[in-house]
């Protein structure tokens, strides 16, 4: 699952998908919100079917424009478990 970075606050999660969709068949396009503002974090995911497909993304997108910035496309990390207190 790539990991977008640099997203413009306008960019919404139908734009994402769009961006994305000709590299493959794109399962989830979505850009995190902060929940308090439901503003654009600046940042996303989008999620393929195969790790291929994800692969021609991450190659064809990053470091190009969308929405007039330059987005990174990383793939993504998996969480790490938070400490219980």
């Amino acid at each position: 699952m790539p990991h977008n970075a640099g997203l413009s606050r306008l960019t919404t999660d139908d734009k994402l998908k769009e961006a994305f969709s000709p590299f493959g068949q794109l399962l989830e396009a979505k850009v995190v919100t902060d929940r308090a503002s439901a503003r654009s974090k600046g940042f996303g995911f989008v999620k393929y079917a195969t790790i291929e497909e994800a692969e021609k993304a991450r190659e064809e997108m990053n470091a190009k424009f969308l929405d007039g910035w330059v987005i990174f496309v990383d793939p993504a990390k998996p969480r790490e478990p938070r400490p219980s207190p």
